[in-house]
C-alpha cells in the first residue's frame, strides 16, 4: 500500500464509500446521522482528546437525531475507551479491517461472467440484500457514496450467487455488503466476488482494495487471510449498555 491505514484514514475511507446522511462535528466528535444504515453510518468518533462535558454533548447530539448513542473506538483510543466503559457503555461488534495492493488479486483471469459489475442494482441484486438483512437504509447508504461505485453480481452454475457494492475514495477501493446467497456457498464466489472487486477497482484507477468485517464472522476473516489480505486497523464500537 502506497499509504499506512491508521485509525483516522480508516474513518475516511468508510466515509466516503459508505456516508452517512449527515456529518455534524460536536466538539471533537464527529456525529453522524445513519437514518437507520447501520452502526457504522451512525458512531460518532472522536477527532482530539475529549472531556466527560465533550461527551455528554455527543450523547445528546445523537439523541436529537434520534439515535441511541453509539461510539467507534479506534486502536489508540485506550482512555476515551475506559470512560465510556465507566459510563457503563457496552462493546459490540469488534470490526477488522483488511486490506490488499489491488493487483494482488487481479493475478487471476476472472472465470468469464462469474462475476459481472451492474449500476444500479438489478432487482434480484437488492432481493439478494435484503435476504441477508440489508434494506432500504443501506441501499440508501449506497446511493449517498459520490464517489466511483458499482454492485458486483455472481453468478454460479448460470444462477444468481451473491451481491456486493464497491466504492472507492481516495485511491483506495473498499468492499461492502457482500452477502453470497445460502445454497451457493462453499463454491469459492466468495473468492470470485474479491478479485471481481479488484478487477473493477483497477479500471477505476485504484490502488488498494479493503473490506471490514466483524471479528466474529470466522468464515469471512479465513477468506480475506485466505487472499493474501492483511489486516490494517481494528475498532469496536460502545453504547449504553441499558439500550442494546
Amino acid at each position: 500500500m502506497n499509504a499506512p491505514f491508521d485509525g483516522f484514514s480508516l474513518a475516511a475511507l468508510i466515509d466516503g464509500t459508505w456516508p452517512a446522511a449527515r456529518f455534524v462535528r460536536a466538539g471533537p466528535f464527529t456525529l453522524r446521522e445513519g437514518q437507520g444504515g447501520g452502526s457504522r453510518v451512525s458512531a460518532a468518533t472522536a477527532e482530539g482528546p475529549a472531556t466527560e462535558a465533550d461527551i455528554d454533548a455527543a450523547e445528546a447530539g445523537m439523541r436529537a437525531m434520534g439515535q441511541v448513542p453509539i461510539f467507534m473506538l479506534r486502536e489508540g483510543e485506550d482512555d476515551l475507551d475506559a470512560r465510556l466503559a465507566a459510563r457503563g457503555h457496552e462493546i459490540f461488534d469488534p470490526v477488522n479491517a483488511w486490506a490488499c495492493p489491488v493487483a494482488q488479486l487481479t493475478d487471476i483471469p476472472l472465470p468469464r461472467v462469474t462475476v459481472l459489475p451492474i449500476w444500479e442494482p438489478l432487482a434480484i441484486m437488492r432481493e439478494i440484500w435484503a435476504g441477508g438483512g440489508i434494506g432500504p437504509a443501506r441501499l440508501a447508504v449506497m446511493q449517498r457514496a459520490r464517489g466511483p461505485k458499482t454492485g458486483l453480481l455472481a453468478r454460479f452454475n448460470d444462477k444468481p450467487g451473491g451481491v456486493a457494492f464497491v466504492a472507492i475514495h481516495d485511491g483506495a477501493a473498499m468492499v461492502h455488503a457482500l452477502e453470497i446467497l445460502p445454497h451457493q456457498r462453499r463454491q469459492g464466489l466468495g473468492k470470485w466476488m474479491m478479485r471481481g472487486a479488484a478487477f473493477w477497482a483497477a479500471e477505476q484507477g485504484a490502488q488498494t482494495l479493503a473490506v471490514l468485517c466483524t471479528r466474529a464472522n470466522a468464515g469471512a476473516n479465513a477468506l480475506y487471510s485466505s487472499l493474501g489480505m492483511k489486516i490494517v486497523g481494528r475498532y469496536h464500537y460502545r453504547r449504553p449498555a441499558k439500550e442494546s
